[in-house]
């Protein structure tokens, strides 16, 4: 047996394998002979600490959540205020939290397997600190600008710079300019790295959000939605304040009142910290019938149910972070040979190309139109989910766009 070129210790902030792109990235390391160990969160059902996935060795650490941090439409001016501070005190802890067990947790890797390499999954922007310990002793640090952290806060908050972007800023350049190499999801990404972050071009790996399709690919439609003889409509992603699920559901409204139209079904899968205010949306805008919100759904109920999708859609509204981001429930939906309905944003319109109908950043009635021109044109609709689908197949599935990652670790260690 060969000897492996290395050993990676990753750092995330959420559930593993629940992480698609982490856990893309750790199988394709691991494909190519190097050995991963992850520290993550622990799953609500999960009781052991550690476990075995695919030949990756996983330690989880409990989630800790002070305050729910989600913001408040209509809000007064006061209670903005107080939200964005209840907020910054929970973030600060939680990534204190996690930063300091990942720290702990790192000690006990390095005597059970050992590593060469720490590789942070941004957000928190904290996890430099653990490195910066072990770049005393020799080990290489990568950085995974998953998230663009102050962006981030402006777009889930609805925030202008202030002292928290600038805490944020200090914080991302802090892990940048520790890193040996980068990696970035898109170049709108690369360039922020290079121009804000400082990063010689040549240390800096796009890594694209590509789908897996061994992972991602058709199943027997789900019967249920099938049934109903409805435009069916999928949105998969998370639930999020700035996610735009309330954008989404707002234009259902408007498919309903405006534009008459009852023939459709929307089925919303995901989880986070909107769900329920979601809901209750939902309720406040007498979509009974017309939509559903699940949560967490299985990964054969989740394909089941794209399968049996007419359109896809992505309500991600024009914020500072979404303008410039690249989704993988894009990739996704071209690789299920879907047709979408998303608003015309940099990267977004990048990725899909002619496998979408753009509409005006916002808008949400004629987000709503754009789903009736694809619910009433089926030819159209199989001629843009065929485009998505040899689009990804050509150039965007993951076998072709994670092999960058490869090759940043090759030039990372030889």
């Amino acid at each position: 047996m060969s000897e492996s070129p290395g050993k990676v210790l990753m750092l995330v902030e959420n559930h593993f394998p629940g992480d698609v792109r982490v856990k893309s990235e750790a199988d394709i390391l691991t494909a190519a002979g190097y050995f991963v160990t992850v520290i993550a969160l622990r799953g609500k059902s999960e009781t052991s600490i550690s476990k075995v996935v695919d030949n990756i060795h996983v330690y989880a650490v409990p989630k800790v959540t002070l305050f729910t941090k989600t913001r408040k439409e209509n809000a007064s001016g006061l209670q903005h205020v107080w939200m964005r501070a209840v907020a910054f005190i929970g973030y600060a802890w939680e990534y204190l939290y996690f930063t300091t067990a990942c720290f702990v947790m790192s000690l006990y890797v390095a005597v059970k397997h050992g590593f060469d390499v720490i590789h942070a999954h941004n957000p928190p922007d904290t996890l430099f600190l653990v490195a910066a310990v072990y770049k005393l002793a020799g080990k290489k640090f990568v950085f995974d600008h998953h998230d663009l952290s102050p962006e981030l806060y402006q777009s889930r908050y609805q925030a202008d710079k202030g002292i928290v972007t600038i805490v944020l800023g200090l914080l991302e350049k802090a892990s940048l300019k520790l890193a040996d190499i980068t990696i970035a999801t898109n170049d709108s990404y690369r360039a922020i790295q290079i121009e804000r972050g400082k990063v010689k071009p040549e240390n800096v790996f796009v890594v694209r959000n590509g789908p897996n399709l061994k992972r991602v690919n058709y199943r027997t439609p789900s019967e249920r939605l099938r049934r109903m003889n409805k435009t069916i409509l999928c949105y998969v992603g998370a639930l999020n304040p700035q996610d735009g699920v309330d954008y989404l559901l707002r234009s259902l409204r408007d498919l309903v009142c405006k534009l008459n139209r009852t023939d459709f079904y929307c089925v919303i899968m995901g989880s986070g910290d909107s769900l329920e205010d979601l809901r209750k949306l939902a309720r406040e805008l007498d979509l009974d019938g017309y939509v559903e919100l699940p949560g967490y759904v299985s990964e054969e109920d989740l394909m089941s149910n794209l399968s049996a999708a007419d359109i896809c859609v992505d309500p991600d509204p024009s914020s500072p972070l979404n303008d410039v981001s690249t989704w993988i429930k894009i990739m996704e939906y071209m690789a299920m040979g879907k047709p979408i309905v998303t608003y015309d944003l940099k990267e977004t319109h990048w990725s899909a190309q002619d496998a979408a109908l753009y509409v005006k950043p916002n808008n949400e009635e004629e987000f709503a139109q754009a789903i009736v021109k694809l619910m009433d044109d089926p030819e159209l609709r199989a001629k843009m989910g065929e485009f998505g689908r040899q689009r990804v197949e050509r150039e965007l599935k993951w076998e072709i766009v994670g092999q960058n990652l490869v090759r940043a670790y090759k030039a990372l260690l030889g």
